[in-house]
């Protein structure tokens, strides 16, 4: 028994220091060749959304938009796979709910 609460503490410290690693992690994402570039932490918290002024159309805006939000899912997805990644490592691998 008091092995199986040493492996529990040891799992719940593990996790709190990936989720502490997450929140730190900026990762990011890019849209039409960069000119829409959006950050996001590991926690999948979007930081900022960078958009360069040539991407600016004001008879496109519809563009800039589509542009906008495919940068934030791509800096999302990395943000996920980062996470997965990371909580992989911490338990070698297995799917655990709510991990």
């Amino acid at each position: 028994m008091a092995t199986r609460q040493w492996v529990g503490r040891q799992m719940a410290g593990g996790v709190q220091r990936v989720q502490t690693e997450l929140a730190a992690a900026v990762v990011g994402g890019s849209a039409g060749g960069g000119v829409v570039r959006a950050q996001a932490t590991g926690k999948q918290e979007l930081v900022s959304v960078t958009i360069d002024p040539s991407a600016v159309d004001p008879n496109d805006v519809e563009m800039l938009q589509d542009l906008i939000v495919a940068a934030v899912n791509d800096a999302m997805t990395a943000s996920k796979q980062l996470a997965e990644s990371k909580m992989s490592a911490l338990t070698g691998g297995l799917k655990l709910p709510g991990m």
